[in-house]
């Protein structure tokens, strides 16, 4: 298998494991807050052990993507529990509009009309598939959730922007941040019980760290706007988990929009494994330095 052929395989794995992470928090007894910190922290402790000897250059890609990483799990989680987890996974979901947008500037990446076409299909899949949900309930939660699409697509192109270099350690700086800004909601609360610690450990070492792992090195080979296009399969993902493991029933439109979003990712999949590969798979406008 070609890099390609690899970070492809690696992304759909990555949205696989991402999914796991809805239908495993509703089992853990604990502040949401409490939560996105323990798992963050475990992830980070297991990022660590991969990466080895982490090389910190504290470029301003390194801090950005860690910052944008953090802030935009910690802008998820209450956006969840303000609004409906629809509107949460659709508005974080409009970031490939963003980075489609950003990247010719920010990066040289020119999105290509099988990119466009794949975003408009994959939106519209998505918005049949929690056409039942998307009544909005808090322009708050609303609001972060829009928000939280913008901090996923730099976190993103900042990630990408380090494709000669080592974007994993943005994702173990990511997770130091996001276990700091959780940690003062784990106390003053009955802790979980052992069944609760045991999902946050899969969650920190399956659902993150592993994931972000694959991530890491899927970026550094494919654009982040394809990227992002293929892990759209995640929201799709977590009511299977959900059908499987507590009997929650995805309704007609649900089938047909997820059909769609699986298509379309399915589509831009086979499409960039037949692509011959330029500068880790881009578009460029500009050379890259």
């Amino acid at each position: 298998m070609s890099q390609r052929s690899k970070a492809i395989a690696a992304l759909v794995v990555t949205a696989l494991l991402w999914s796991i992470g809805g239908v495993l928090i509703k089992w853990v007894q604990w502040h949401p807050m409490a939560i996105m910190g323990a798992r963050s922290a475990i992830a980070a402790a297991l990022l660590w052990a991969i990466a080895r000897r982490p090389r910190f250059d504290w470029s301003l890609a390194q801090i950005g993507g860690a910052v944008a990483y953090a802030v935009t799990v910690a802008l998820y989680v209450p956006a969840v529990t303000l609004t409906t987890a629809a509107n949460a996974i659709m508005l974080q979901y409009t970031a490939p509009l963003w980075i489609a947008l950003f990247g010719a500037w920010f990066l040289g990446e020119r999105a290509t009309w099988a990119d466009w076409l794949c975003i408009v299909v994959s939106l519209g899949g998505m918005a049949l598939f929690f056409h039942e949900g998307l009544a909005s309930k808090s322009f708050a939660g609303d609001l972060l959730g829009a928000l939280s699409g913008i901090t996923l697509a730099w976190m993103m192109l900042l990630m990408r922007k380090q494709k000669h270099g080592r974007p994993l350690e943005s994702t173990l700086l990511g997770n130091i941040l996001a276990a700091l800004i959780g940690l003062p909601f784990m106390f003053g609360r009955p802790a979980p019980d052992a069944t609760g610690w045991l999902v946050i450990l899969v969650l920190g070492v399956v659902q993150l760290g592993l994931a972000y792992a694959l991530y890491s090195y899927a970026i550094k080979h494919v654009t982040a706007l394809e990227s992002v296009l293929i892990v759209m399969l995640e929201p799709v993902l977590n009511p299977i988990w959900a059908l499987l493991l507590i009997g929650e029933r995805p309704q007609g439109w649900a089938l047909l929009g997820g059909l769609l979003v699986l298509a379309a990712a399915t589509v831009r999949a086979v499409l960039l494994a037949l692509q011959r590969p330029n500068s880790g798979g881009a578009t460029p406008i500009v050379q890259s330095p």
